[in-house]
């Protein structure tokens, strides 16, 4: 039996992404997308099922602040409490799942296509795909980028401006490019500003 292109695309394998069946899944995106950037910010449950629409999975609770845009929709799965700001772009030719109570600022990316290293590979159109796992309770900041295949962990910071190539683990915060852990975050970062000022007076 022979792989649709899209088959390969999930499994990660070297796929074509002219293929007519992507073609016309990533026009059917499109459309949405621009359809959801030009609603009046104002029309917030005509946002939301939109994103519904495009979603394969969300929370009851979530806002995305347009414009926004991503390849097919199909493969991006937000959990509850989530936020991302302006500017944003998913290219979800494979999964990409973020977990409860994720903040993303903005003009911020999520990349999990990419292209072969041999030229004449790369020159028919030919590319594969990676999955990006997001966990729970992140704080993603501006104009962070998230190349193929990366998995951050629960409890994390990622820095603005960062480009995070490589895993990051768990109750982290990590800045830079590429993107490395500064420090575990410690008991101290989860006392809030107002208790820290009253034991400070």
């Amino acid at each position: 039996m022979i792989m649709r292109e899209k088959e390969k695309m999930l499994k990660g394998e070297l796929y074509d992404a002219n293929d007519e069946e992507l073609v016309q899944a990533r026009l059917r995106c499109k459309d949405l997308c621009f359809e959801l950037n030009h609603l009046r910010p104002s029309l917030i449950e005509e946002q939301k099922g939109i994103i519904q629409k495009l979603f394969a999975k969300t929370g009851t609770s979530f806002y995305i602040t347009t414009p926004f845009w991503c390849d097919y929709g199909s493969q991006i799965e937000i959990g509850e409490d989530f936020y991302c700001n302006h500017n944003c772009v998913i290219l979800d030719c494979a999964p990409v799942v973020f977990g409860n109570h994720v903040y993303i600022g903005p003009n911020c990316g999520f990349y999990t296509a990419y292209h072969p290293f041999d030229v004449h590979t790369r020159r028919k159109g030919l590319e594969y795909a990676s999955k990006i796992m997001i966990g729970n309770d992140v704080w993603i900041g501006g104009d962070v980028k998230v190349m193929p295949g990366v998995t951050i962990g629960n409890d994390v910071i990622i820095g603005a401006g960062s480009v995070v190539t490589h895993d990051i683990e768990d109750h982290v915060i990590a800045v830079g490019n590429p993107c490395r852990v500064l420090r575990k975050i410690n008991k101290q970062d989860h006392v809030c500003r107002d208790e820290k000022k009253k034991r400070s007076s």
